[in-house]
């Protein structure tokens, strides 16, 4: 019986060198989302979150079609970069009522929320508002304005805060903090907690002189008025 032919394996196919694997295709893309995120977070926190992205392109060295192609508009962009800071404000929020002390939990909330905007110039920003669609702007916004009240009427109920003291005394405090952004690193934060601290020993009842009327303040109204630009 005649022996049979050798059959060798095909030998596999050359890789062809323009196509890269999938997974280090993966990792590549990774690396520039996370070049873009981190660039973004520097920019928006030094000059705000109108930093143009062809700017932002430039600072995290990659071509602007990268930079569309993982976030095709202004609105993404910005919610991927202050997803974490909004998450630990609605952590804020659930920490706040679950505290037994209600004066002591709107404290906490306020320190808390006034902290990171004066170290974030673009958080202070977004966080009242004034990008459309960074958040689902309506739910967000009527979340926010209802645990605001919630935070309000539980340390009135409990006789710790003033009963003339209005939930917009409260988006009054975040615009006047969110004017210290910007500052020094070593500014920022000591200004910051000395205004809380003189507002919050002001908002604390047993103080005797009437306030004027409160300000019809409101997200929608800052959103509405702050001249935002458009997501492009």
């Amino acid at each position: 019986m005649p022996a049979q032919p050798s059959r060798k394996a095909p030998a596999p196919p050359r890789a062809d060198p323009s196509v890269a694997a999938p997974g280090a295709l993966r990792a590549d893309a990774r690396k520039n989302r996370e070049r873009i995120l981190r660039a973004a977070r520097e920019a928006y926190a030094v000059d705000g979150i109108d930093v143009p992205m062809t700017a932002i392109a430039r600072r995290a060295g990659v071509g602007a079609a990268t930079l569309y192609r993982h976030f095709p508009s202004r609105v993404e962009l910005i919610t991927a970069v202050f997803a974490e800071q909004f998450a630990q404000c609605v952590a804020a929020f659930d920490e706040a009522f679950e505290d037994p002390d209600p004066w002591h939990g709107l404290c906490s909330f306020l320190d808390k929320v006034c902290t990171a905007q004066a170290a974030d110039r673009g958080f202070g920003a977004a966080f009242l508002g004034q990008f459309p669609g960074v958040v689902d702007i309506e739910s967000e916004r009527d979340g926010a304005e209802a645990g605001l009240a919630r935070l309000v009427r539980r340390a009135k109920d409990a006789g710790q805060l003033r009963q003339d003291f209005d939930p917009s005394d409260i988006i009054l405090l975040l615009l006047a903090n969110v004017g210290l952004a910007g500052q020094s690193p070593h500014v920022s934060p000591a200004a910051s907690r000395r205004l809380v601290a003189y507002l919050l020993q002001s908002f604390r009842a047993g103080q005797t002189n009437p306030l004027p009327p409160p300000a019809p303040l409101t997200l929608r109204q800052i959103q509405e008025h702050a001249g935002v630009p458009g997501p492009g």
